[in-house]
Formats: C-alpha cells, sequence, structure tokens
C-alpha cells in the first residue's frame, strides 16, 4: 500500500519551508517515525518522519525546493522490504565508522547541506563549536580559505601561498534571511529609544556562590544570572504593564502574563525561545526551562511552538563580552532587556571608593506608547531587585 509523505502543517506565521536534507532515496527501507527529510524554515529546521515501516518508493520533490503546508514530497509503500542482492554476489564488509563519518554526523542540517554542496571533508575543519564540532560558519570558511595540496609522504608541509585572494558567495539561510527582514522591520516602523543603567552585582554573586552547590543538589540545575534577570522582568512587568504591552493597529495591547523571549545564539542565528508565564516560574523552574532551550536550539530541536509569542525579551551579549549595545525590538514587543559583560569597575560607595562587579544595562523601547519616563523607572527597577535579591525573592 503507498503512503504518502506531507509536509507537515505550518503555522499561519510560517508561509512554506524548503527542503534541506533527504536522509533516505528510492528504494531505501525505512521504519516508522523515522526522519526522512529535514525542512528549513524561517524560524526552525522541522524533521519529516516516515509514517509506516517499508520502503521509499519515490521522491517527488528535491532539495532546495520550496514546498507547502500539506504537499505530498514522497512516498513510501507500507510493509515492503528493501530489495535483496543477487545471489552468490559477496555482501559488502561493513565499514569500521571513521573520522570523516562521525565529524558528518554531528553536522547541522545547514552544516551537511554546506558539505555536500562543495564537497567538503569535515573531518579536516577544525570546529568552533561546542566540545570542538563543526559548525556551518566552520564550513563557509573553509570555503574562504586558499587551497592548500596535501602533503607527499616524504616531504614537508608546503608553505601557504601568498598573497591568495578568493570569494565564495554562499546564498543566506531562510533564517539568517528572516532575521534579516525581521531587523529591517523593526528598524522602519518603531520609533526606537534605548536608555542605560549600571547594576552592582555583587549581591546576586554572593548569593549564587552561598547557596548554588545547595540548589543543584535540589534541583539538579545550576543557579545563573539569567534566572534572577527573568524573575527581576517579570516582577516589573507587572509594575510598569505598558512594558509589556504591544501596538496593533491603533489599540495598545495589554498583556497580563509575562511570556519573555530568551535569546539564544546558534550557529544558524539568534533564535528566542519563549518562557511562558514567566511570572509564575521558580528560580529552578526557569533554569531548567533555559537550559532545555538552549540545547533544542544548538541541536535544531526548537519546534515553533517554542518560539512563537512572547511579550518581551531578554538578551545577553555579556556572553561574548560585549560590554555595552543598543538591542533592537523584536516586533510586536515593544521593549527588549540587554544584559552584558560583568565587570570589575571602580565606585563610590557610601564615601569610599571601592572595586565592584559591574554590569551596564539597555533597555530598548518602543517611543510611540513608552514614555521615556515609563522605560527609565522599568529599568531602575530592575537595577533595584537585582541590588536587593531578598526584595525579588519576596515579591517586593
Amino acid at each position: 500500500m503507498s503512503i504518502e509523505v506531507k509536509v507537515p502543517v505550518l503555522p499561519e506565521s510560517v508561509s512554506d519551508a524548503t527542503i534541506a536534507t533527504w536522509h533516505k532515496k528510492p528504494g531505501d527501507t525505512v521504519r516508522r517515525d523515522e526522519n526522512l527529510v529535514d525542512l528549513e524554515t524561517d524560524k526552525v529546521v522541522l524533521e519529516v518522519p516516515s509514517p509506516v515501516d517499508g520502503v521509499v518508493k519515490g521522491i517527488l520533490r528535491n532539495a532546495g525546493d520550496t514546498v507547502g503546508s500539506q504537499e505530498v514530497i514522497a512516498i513510501v509503500e507500507a510493509g515492503a522490504v528493501a530489495a535483496a542482492a543477487p545471489a552468490g554476489a559477496p555482501a559488502p564488509a561493513k565499514a569500521a565508522p571513521t573520522a570523516t563519518s562521525a565529524k558528518a554526523n554531528e553536522l547541522s542540517p545547514a552544516g551537511r547541506r554546506v558539505a555536500e554542496e562543495h564537497g567538503i571533508d569535515p573531518a579536516r575543519v577544525a570546529g568552533s563549536g561546542r566540545r570542538g564540532q563543526v559548525t556551518k560558519e566552520d564550513l563557509v570558511n573553509a570555503l574562504k580559505a586558499p587551497a592548500v595540496p596535501a602533503p607527499a609522504a616524504t616531504s614537508a608541509a608546503p608553505s601557504l601561498p601568498a598573497g591568495a585572494r578568493t570569494e565564495q558567495r554562499v546564498p543566506m539561510t531562510r533564517m539568517r534571511a528572516r532575521i534579516a527582514e525581521r531587523m529591517m522591520q523593526s528598524k522602519n516602523s518603531i520609533a526606537m529609544l534605548t536608555s542605560f543603567n549600571e547594576v552592582n552585582m555583587k549581591s546576586v554573586m554572593d548569593l549564587r556562590k552561598s547557596l548554588s552547590e545547595q540548589f543543584e543538589k535540589a534541583h539538579g540545575v545550576r543557579l545563573g544570572i539569567m534566572s534572577f534577570f527573568v524573575k527581576a522582568a517579570a516582577e516589573a512587568l507587572k509594575r510598569h504593564p505598558v512594558v509589556n504591552a504591544s501596538l496593533d493597529g491603533n489599540d495598545v495591547v495589554y498583556h497580563a502574563f509575562a511570556d519573555v523571549s530568551i535569546a539564544v545564539s546558534t550557529e544558524k542565528g539568534l533564535v528566542t525561545p519563549v518562557l511562558r508565564n514567566a511570572e509564575s516560574m521558580s528560580f529552578a523552574d526557569i533554569e531548567r526551562a533555559i537550559v532545555e532551550y538552549a540545547s533544542k536550539a544548538r541541536s535544531g530541536g526548537l519546534s515553533l511552538e517554542d518560539l512563537q509569542g512572547g511579550t518581551f525579551t531578554i538578551t545577553n551579549g555579556g556572553v561574548f563580552g560585549s560590554l555595552l549595545s543598543t538591542p533592537i525590538v523584536n516586533p510586536p514587543q515593544s521593549a527588549i532587556l540587554g544584559m552584558h559583560a560583568v565587570k570589575e569597575r571602580a565606585i563610590v560607595d557610601n564615601g569610599q571608593v571601592i572595586a565592584a562587579p559591574m554590569m551596564y544595562v539597555a533597555l530598548s523601547y518602543d517611543h510611540r506608547i513608552i514614555d521615556g519616563k515609563d522605560a527609565v523607572t522599568f529599568l531602575v527597577d530592575i537595577k533595584n531587585q537585582l541590588e536587593n535579591p531578598a526584595k525579588m525573592l519576596l515579591g517586593l
């Protein structure tokens, strides 16, 4: 019985998808729920599993094709088995895993596509990702590098050619194109302004140092800085609801909940999974959700539901060493909080000059509905909570 394999139902915010990588070819045996193909959308990479056990009878759309919701892209013959090798033919020897195959298996769908299209051996590329994983950017950079011939077995490696000037044109991924579109939409449609302040992080850092071991034993997750910012933001949004609002035509929509988007960097670009009802989450709930989202984001496992919605965003450029920045509002949200690197600086405290771990914080906001006073008092609220964590713990 022939079974159609269709593109999953895409939400209204996603008009179509691009076929990234086929993992099976016609004639291959496939198990039910085994991934057949990766589809790249504006936001995430979707895996399309086989609906039945059987054999791939036909592939109707090729890698790189644009497909729509519920479009048939393959046919699987249910219950069939792959054709056996001719009688008397020796069974092919099963090759031992190699560094090349191991590296290739660790690539993201976008990385595999670049490697396959340009014939790059991932084992010969130095990885800059976690645990040395080769990223798509590593492969693209390898394409840009001057080609170096492999050294002969009895001779020394040749020197790099001097003065080589090469270029490589690589199409933008759908996600990168969508990010570019959203950033231009924000720039062109929002009256954006940024306010700054600085936070003495000593109290937060002392609290983490004294309780981190107990926290991890009790909850199975480390106590990070981000959970303090999420809780502080959720509390401040209650007191300054206009910062948690959005503009819909001539109407201002006030949200009675804090769905906080957390910016997570991946090799394909920035994604913003959402912590829903952050105002009701504990520190442990927040830390567990952040760890789970970060893992899913870097493995390409985020779903569209993980990324949809959000009433306020927090981004942390400090993990990359940023000292100060002006984050861009993600419409239809009206504000975004930027965290930065913690640096020891000289400050005056009770008339004495002391060294303290300081962080600059930034709030970019839509000045069409948020006045400067609202933005500044919101940022001061964040500062006061972080410098007095007991208030945050008590909801003060």
